[in-house]
């Protein structure tokens, strides 16, 4: 199964406001996976979608398009964990 958007494609959504010189948010397919796949099972638990999607639409679909959308904020390990971004 292909992802779509792909890897690369968030990669360089999550990273695009990081100034020239700076450390990206992320760095690998992994901090994406890690990302998402916290979002979802934030969905799961009953948080509401952040986007409109069809409602056979499952949990880390809308994860992904959230991330792509930029309707969450995947925050750098520097960053509090405090906050409501994943």
């Amino acid at each position: 199964m292909m992802l779509h958007p792909s890897y690369t494609d968030l990669m360089k959504v999550v990273n695009s406001g990081v100034e020239t010189g700076d450390e990206p948010v992320v760095n690998s397919r992994y901090s994406i996976v890690l990302a998402t796949s916290k979002r979802a099972r934030q969905i799961i638990s009953g948080e509401d979608p952040l986007i409109d999607s069809p409602s056979n639409s499952k949990p880390l679909s809308i994860a992904v398009e959230e991330v792509f959308n930029s309707k969450v904020t995947i925050m750098g390990e520097d960053d509090s964990e405090d906050d409501e971004e994943i």
